[in-house]
């Protein structure tokens, strides 16, 4: 219902609508901050000895792991703290409000555990094949896989590390940026994830490091096929962030798609300790919730994505 105010004022003759705002500066700009953003991430991995990979010194390394996770948590803390100096003084923001732009406050716990739980329905074929197929279950059940990601580096960076820095760089540092240039919503979603993807092509002069004897056909399809899905994955979180507000969300999300990895979509799902008519029974098992999971994530992305009350983009604006 309108307030009383606005509707007296469509009976006034001298009223005229107030035209918005210009916004502080062009989408142009909102992406050669994210491209900075960018370099600023990941071209401090080759100015020191310690983080800089070499033939000889792997980037799995847990000294160069270590050194690595001081440095992106720098740049993310610096990253930050510009779009938060810019928030502030080009839109006059107050902080409640620059905190719920950068996904932090309110904290949207239900909204995080809603986008989780859909983007869990995409791999219910894998959680099938790991706990019932592979007796994942196993493990899980003395929380052994939790304590290897606490302990061992690779994990830690991988599940922990990597994706809170990264998700704290490119959605909850970026996107505000583009939102308040006032950027086309469609480019907001689909073209800034591209600096997110181009951002892992370093990995292709790390691969060629370490990897020499691959030929650089091989290499460089690994990193294009790389490039492809981060940029996709880079889309959806930017959905989820912008309907939800939720940085723990997207964080959860990006960690548990980098446990499952990419789904398998052809060849069999074995036990080694079954014969080949049980085999040949998990794998119809495991395709058949394949595709059941995707269609359920489908029905279910907007019903499950959707917070009126902590999302940074409104209802009418899909």
């Amino acid at each position: 219902m309108p307030a009383l105010g606005e509707v007296l004022k469509k009976f006034n003759p001298w009223h005229k609508e107030e035209e918005p705002l210009p916004p502080p500066f062009t989408p142009s700009t909102a992406y050669l901050l994210l491209a900075l953003y960018a370099l600023v991430y990941f071209i401090p991995f080759y100015l020191s000895p310690t983080t800089r990979p070499s033939p000889t010194l792997s980037r799995d390394a847990p000294s160069v792991i270590r050194a690595r996770i001081r440095s992106v948590s720098l740049s993310c803390a610096l990253c930050t703290l510009i779009t938060a100096l810019i928030l502030s003084r080009s839109a006059s923001l107050s902080p409640s409000a620059i905190l719920h732009l950068l996904g932090v406050y309110p904290l949207a716990l239900l909204p995080a555990v809603k986008i989780l739980l859909l983007t869990s329905l995409l791999f219910l074929g894998p959680l099938y094949s790991y706990f019932l197929v592979e007796k994942g279950y196993k493990p899980w059940s003395t929380l052994s896989p939790l304590r290897e990601t606490l302990t061992e580096w690779t994990d830690y960076r991988n599940y922990i590390a990597g994706p809170i820095t990264e998700e704290i760089l490119f959605r909850s540092s970026s996107l505000p940026l583009l939102l308040l240039s006032q950027a086309p919503l469609s480019s907001t979603i689909f073209l800034s994830p591209i600096i997110f993807g181009l951002a892992h092509i370093h990995h292709f002069y790390e691969f060629r490091l370490t990897h020499p004897a691959v030929p650089i056909s091989a290499s460089l399809l690994r990193s294009l096929f790389q490039l492809g899905y981060t940029t996709l994955f880079g889309a959806y979180a930017n959905f989820l962030y912008l309907r939800t507000g939720s940085l723990l969300g997207v964080c959860a999300v990006h960690a548990f798609c980098n446990c499952m990895g990419l789904p398998q979509i052809w060849g069999r799902v074995e036990d080694e300790n079954e014969d080949k008519k049980i085999n040949r029974l998990w794998t119809v098992g495991y395709y058949v919730l394949l595709v059941a999971g995707a269609w359920m994530w489908y029905g279910h992305l907007w019903g499950l994505s959707e917070s009126v009350e902590t999302g940074l983009v409104g209802v009418d604006q899909w």
